[in-house]
């Protein structure tokens, strides 16, 4: 089940081995672009890990989760070919706060054990984990930078509905799911604006990447201290 569908990361905090390279934070609301971000970064050769795919893994046939969720749910949720039915699944909790909650119970400790994992593998100078609703929650003390992908909520509003193909009141309620646009604000160290045009988020993912790197190298060679969160430079 993508987090994208009001399914936030927190949880206990310290899950895994510390990363050796510097962890990037990457989150925006929900249609904000940051899939855009993201791909433009593997391009350049950063690693990144994005929690939807986990969560999609995590609730694959076969796995755990995805028995603890049918178990919990019911065939409601389930194809007669044994898939999990997401948008069954994503109206369901988007009706019922404890329904999302047990949804997040049984998907957000292995999504963070899994993270913290493939931070931890990394010998790149950063990484990026992908958490689409990092201010929900953030129970990752080791992370180092948070970035921001930001668009006016009219413009996610109208781009989710393009994309998704829902109407004007689902796409709202898996707004009021997520924290607003000022509880991501308020986490950012970096905020890229994606309330233009694609040659402009690219341009500004350019920019971006080049002062992570040298913001990793200055950890590396100074001490995480350094640059730690809120020690903005």
């Amino acid at each position: 089940m993508p987090t994208e569908t009001g399914l936030s990361e927190a949880g206990t905090a310290g899950t895994g081995p510390r990363p050796r390279s510097f962890v990037v934070a990457l989150t925006g609301g929900i249609a904000a672009g940051k899939s855009a971000v993201t791909t433009r970064l593997e391009q350049l050769g950063v690693p990144v890990f994005d929690a939807d795919t986990i969560t999609r893994e995590l609730s694959a046939p076969g796995q755990p989760a995805a028995r603890e969720i049918a178990a919990r749910f019911g065939p409601s949720v389930i194809t007669p070919d044994g898939q999990l039915d997401r948008r069954a699944l994503r109206a369901r909790v988007f009706e019922n706060e404890t329904e999302r909650h047990a949804l997040e119970a049984i998907l957000h400790p292995r999504v963070r054990e899994r993270l913290a994992t493939l931070a931890a593998s990394v010998t790149a100078p950063y990484c990026v984990l992908a958490i689409p609703l990092l201010a929900e929650g953030n129970r990752y003390p080791w992370i180092d930078r948070v970035v921001v992908v930001d668009a006016p909520d009219d413009v996610r509003l109208r781009r989710l509905m393009q994309r998704d193909g829902i109407d004007e009141a689902l796409a709202r309620r898996m707004f009021v799911a997520q924290a607003p646009r000022t509880a991501r604000l308020a986490i950012a160290d970096e905020v890229i604006d994606n309330s233009g045009n694609l040659e402009d988020l690219l341009t500004a993912t350019d920019v971006l990447h080049q002062r992570l790197l040298a913001l990793a190298h200055a950890s590396r060679h100074q001490g995480r201290s350094v640059v730690a969160r809120g020690g903005r430079s």
